[in-house]
């Protein structure tokens, strides 16, 4: 199995706040490659709950590149493989947002859903569908949830580990 695993991490409720993403790249249910790149968010402001979540502020991204630069060193480890996200709705809609407010065309991604996986694996053998229950239950210890390579990391596991339960 070929693919990505990609996290988005937001600066605020808005989609296109991008303030950090992380991938990671299987091939032969392999991991071959990874990326983290801290972004400067569009709209450049933290909503408390943001930060709270996933730790980040305006200090960590004042001097970071902004999406499309960023994107620019990212989508090259994409290729036309196809995404894997857990909650691949929150993670698509940040990306197509980004590249609407960068006027950048968006090409055809197609994205996998983990937590739509392990709700047909689990059904309701789990507490929750949530990110870190889902890895424990795939044998995988998530440490530093909402970072996002920690968490692209995680979903790669997943994806690998339920591999036939993607449509």
């Amino acid at each position: 199995m070929d693919f990505v695993a990609i996290d988005f991490e937001t600066a605020n409720e808005n989609p296109c706040s991008i303030c950090s993403v992380g991938v990671i790249v299987v091939r032969s249910n392999q991991f071959v490659n990874s990326a983290y790149t801290l972004i400067r968010p569009e709209p450049e402001y933290y909503s408390y709950w943001c930060s709270r979540v996933n730790g980040l502020c305006l200090e960590d991204t004042c001097n970071a590149p902004n999406f499309k630069d960023a994107w620019f060193s990212i989508r090259p480890l994409i290729e036309d493989l196809p995404l894997f996200a857990h909650n691949a709705r929150f993670d698509e809609g940040c990306l197509r947002a980004a590249y609407r407010a960068y006027q950048m065309d968006y090409p055809d991604y197609h994205f996998f859903d983990t937590l739509k996986a392990s709700r047909k694996a689990f059904r309701n053998n789990l507490p929750n569908h949530q990110l870190q229950t889902v890895a424990k239950a795939c044998g995988y210890d998530l440490k530093n949830h909402h970072h996002a390579l920690a968490d692209a990391k995680a979903c790669a596991v997943i994806a690998i580990y339920l591999k036939d339960f993607f449509d």
